[in-house]
């Protein structure tokens, strides 16, 4: 191989490395951001369970059902200055009814985080991309005590309240269990639709009796029912 062919073989070597190169950054990172998806009227409703034990109270376990809906809304600039969404949310006792407006709180993705502005409290929902290996302070943005959550059942079909979804993730919230204590709390999103469930269990009891020994707390329970774009 004489110096001329030597040279155009390295130069073409160096081209093809460059051109794989290239390639390779240009692939785009899948961060499944639409498990979490905020597109303008995208809605969800869910069938609701709250129960509130109070021990002092005249109904000492105060159980309400209802359907929730919420819809995502227009842009807004947040409180950190950041383009957010409005996400409104209508109550009614059941399908006979019409919605009737409950509150709107404010949601964003950003620095790969979902965060959800609810009751004037900012949340940390979900972190992109999920892995099993992941794991979060929801609490990291307000004043509540810290709250470690991380996932399992990553990118799982799920099937909740006789609806299927092809690819969901379990976010494990809490789960502590004391002679006088019982919290247990975790959501599922699913792709393209967001939150399909959630369990809230966060009692005061006494004996270990998280039935009959419930003395104070709050239980909350959703499950999705219907969604879509409006």
């Amino acid at each position: 191989m004489n110096y001329v062919s030597k040279t155009f073989f390295a130069l073409t070597i160096v081209a093809i490395s460059f051109v794989q190169s290239c390639k390779k950054d240009s692939v785009s990172v899948d961060f499944h951001y639409d498990y979490y998806d905020l597109t303008e009227g995208r809605f969800a409703v869910y069938d609701v369970l709250e129960i509130r034990h109070d021990q002092g109270a005249t109904i000492k376990h105060d159980t309400s059902i209802y359907q929730l809906k919420t819809v995502i809304g227009d842009t807004i600039i947040d409180n950190a200055g950041r383009i957010a969404r409005k996400f409104f949310r209508y109550k009614r006792v059941n399908s006979s009814q019409e919605w009737v407006f409950s509150d709107v709180w404010t949601t964003i993705i950003s620095d790969n985080r979902a965060e959800l502005v609810e009751e004037n409290q900012r949340v940390v929902k979900l972190v992109f991309a999920p892995t099993v290996s992941k794991s979060w302070d929801i609490n990291a943005f307000n004043s509540f005590t810290k709250l470690e959550a991380y996932y399992r059942d990553v990118h799982k079909s799920t099937l909740v309240n006789g609806l299927s979804f092809d690819s969901s993730i379990v976010v494990e919230q809490e789960d502590f269990f004391t002679l006088v204590d019982y919290k247990r709390k975790f959501e599922v999103y699913a792709k393209n639709v967001g939150l399909v469930r959630k369990y809230y269990k966060d009692l005061n009891i006494q004996n270990f009796d998280t039935v009959n020994g419930v003395l104070n707390g709050k239980e909350l329970f959703y499950q999705i029912r219907s969604f879509g774009i409006e």
